[in-house]
C-alpha cells in the first residue's frame, strides 16, 4: 500500500524545484526590488517563482485551492484542500546574494497541513515531508537532536528587533538569558536546522501562513514539535517556535513570561 499523500509529495517536491531555478536566474544578479505594503521586499523572481507554482498546481490540482505570498487566494471547486506556498523565504537574504533562502510548497487538506516541502535552491539542499510518513533531507530522513536543556539548546531567530516590533521584547531578552547558544540563521533554514538536529529550536515573532505551512509538518515528521507562542499547534497563531520536542515546553514558559507551560 502506497504511504500517504505520496502524490501530492512527490508533485510538491517537484514544483518547488522549478520554482527554485526560476529563482537561481536572478539569485546574485542585481534585480530591482521593490517595497510592500507591510516594508518587506519583492522581486521579479519573487512573483515569477510563485507563477511557476501555481500554474502547476491549477494543471494538475484544478480543484484545489491556492495560498501565495505574491498573488493571495484563489478559491478551488470544494475540494477541501488548499496548496500554501512562498516562492521565496527570505527574500531579505536573497536580494542580498545569501544563499539560506527557500521555496515552500504545503498542501492543507480539511485544516490540516498534510505535505511539506523546503526547498533551498541556492544549497541544493530539500526538506520533505508528508502526515505519516517521516521527513526527508535530500532523500534521507531527518530527525531532531536529542538535546534536552534549554540550557545547552542552540536557539535560531530572524531578526531580533521583530520581537520588539511584536510586543515580545521582554520574551526575547527571557529568551537569551535562557539559552545556550543563539544564532540568526533566519527564516525558513533555521526550521531546516531543528529538523535536522543541526540546531534545537527556532523561534519567529511574526509568521503568516505561507511563511510556516510547509514548517509545521517537516518538523513534526522529524519527531519535532511545532507551536505558537500560546502553545497551540497551528500555522495561524502569527508566531512560532519548532523545536525538538524535548525543550519546547520550557521555551514556551519563558516565552509566556515564567508561566509553566506541560509538554
Amino acid at each position: 500500500m502506497p504511504a500517504p499523500w505520496t502524490d501530492e509529495l512527490d508533485f510538491a517536491l517537484d514544483v518547488a524545484r522549478r520554482a527554485g531555478a526560476v529563482t537561481l536566474r536572478w539569485f546574485g544578479t542585481d534585480l530591482t526590488v521593490e517595497t510592500k505594503a507591510d516594508a518587506s521586499p519583492v522581486s521579479i523572481a519573487d512573483r515569477e517563482a510563485e507563477r511557476t507554482i501555481r500554474d502547476a498546481i491549477a494543471e494538475h490540482y484544478p480543484d484545489d485551492a491556492i495560498l501565495g505570498e505574491e498573488y493571495g487566494e484563489a478559491s478551488g471547486s470544494g475540494s477541501g484542500r488548499r496548496w500554501i506556498v512562498d516562492p521565496i523565504d527570505g527574500t531579505q537574504s536573497f536580494v542580498r546574494g545569501v544563499p539560506l533562502y527557500g521555496t515552500l510548497v504545503a498542501l492543507e487538506a480539511d485544516g490540516d497541513v498534510v505535505v511539506g516541502v523546503a526547498h533551498f535552491p541556492a544549497l541544493d539542499e530539500t526538506l520533505a515531508a508528508a502526515r505519516g510518513a517521516g521527513c526527508r533531507h535530500n532523500g534521507r530522513p531527518a530527525r531532531v537532536s536529542s538535546c534536552d536543556v534549554l540550557g545547552d539548546s542552540l536557539i535560531c531567530y530572524t531578526d531580533h528587533m521583530l520581537f520588539e516590533r511584536a510586543g515580545h521584547a521582554d520574551a526575547w531578552e527571557r529568551v537569551v538569558a535562557a539559552t545556550g547558544l543563539t544564532r540568526g540563521w533566519s527564516d525558513c533554514y533555521g526550521y531546516a536546522l531543528v529538523a535536522t538536529g543541526r540546531a534545537d529550536a527556532m523561534i519567529d515573532p511574526i509568521m503568516a501562513p505561507w511563511d510556516c505551512a510547509a514548517l509545521a509538518p517537516i518538523v513534526e515528521e522529524a519527531g519535532g514539535r511545532y507551536t505558537d507562542f500560546g502553545g497551540a499547534a497551528t500555522i495561524y497563531g502569527g508566531n512560532a517556535i519548532a523545536t525538538n520536542g524535548r525543550v519546547h515546553g520550557a521555551l514556551l514558559a519563558i516565552v509566556g513570561g515564567g508561566c509553566a507551560v506541560s509538554d
